[in-house]
């Protein structure tokens, strides 16, 4: 892109690119699967599924591991380890709060576009003391197909009244930048656990190193300005 954006809302992901929950993810599942005598690479398979829905993820461990593959009880068992996680509180990531309030003082339409379930986005957004900054929270509940479809980041720009090619979305998975890139988004990556692709950094107009670099990039292609 050249010159200036004509930035009217910016759509945000949140596990991995507003909150740092991606390695809980990681680690809860990790850990239950390793509990369970399942050793064979599973950190590569984990870390395959970053910014995928759960529904999605858990078809991959059945086509790993087969009809016999105890999802219930994995399931269970990384749900206790999460829930120890979360009882020291979820931290955002560097740079979310200075972001935020820089949407805010601008005016910028913004919503959350997630992977995560309904109750799961509204639980991780409070302990993280930002969910009352967000009027608009589409999760997989929303449609049928999560990312990486472009579903969500389509029906965001549709309830802001926005055409896509004005939305500027954030993301920090592969996924995530393959359903922001298809929806016709201006995309930019935060890596977060899994480094950019070839592909993924073509269909970026950046990969920064943090929300700070986002919020200057912003401001300088002229998406900050009050409204």
């Amino acid at each position: 892109m050249t010159g200036k954006w004509d930035v009217r809302a910016v759509l945000l992901d949140m596990d991995g690119t507003l909150i740092d929950t991606e390695p809980m993810y990681f680690d809860s599942l990790v850990t239950a699967l390793h509990a369970s005598g399942y050793h064979d690479d599973v950190e590569a398979l984990c870390h395959s599924m970053v910014g995928l829905p759960g529904p999605d993820c858990e078809a991959m461990l059945q086509a790993r591991y087969g009809e016999s593959f105890p999802l219930a009880e994995i399931n269970k068992a990384s749900a206790i380890r999460r829930s120890e996680i979360l009882a020291a509180g979820l931290p955002l990531k560097n740079g979310a709060v200075d972001l935020l309030d820089a949407l805010r003082d601008a005016g910028c339409p913004m919503a959350i576009v997630t992977s995560s379930s309904r109750r799961s986005a509204d639980s991780h957004l409070e302990l993280a003391g930002i969910r009352e900054r967000f009027d608009m929270i589409l999760t997989r509940d929303d449609v049928t197909r999560g990312k990486p479809s472009p579903d969500l980041y389509l029906m965001a720009a549709s309830r802001l009244g926005v055409n896509p090619q004005f939305c500027v979305a954030v993301e920090d998975s592969n996924h995530g930048v393959t359903s922001a890139h298809a929806a016709g988004a201006v995309t930019i990556m935060v890596p977060d656990m899994v480094p950019p692709t070839d592909e993924s950094r073509a269909r970026c107009v950046a990969v920064l190193d943090d929300l700070h670099a986002v919020r200057t990039m912003l401001h300088a292609q002229g998406g900050l300005r009050r409204r």
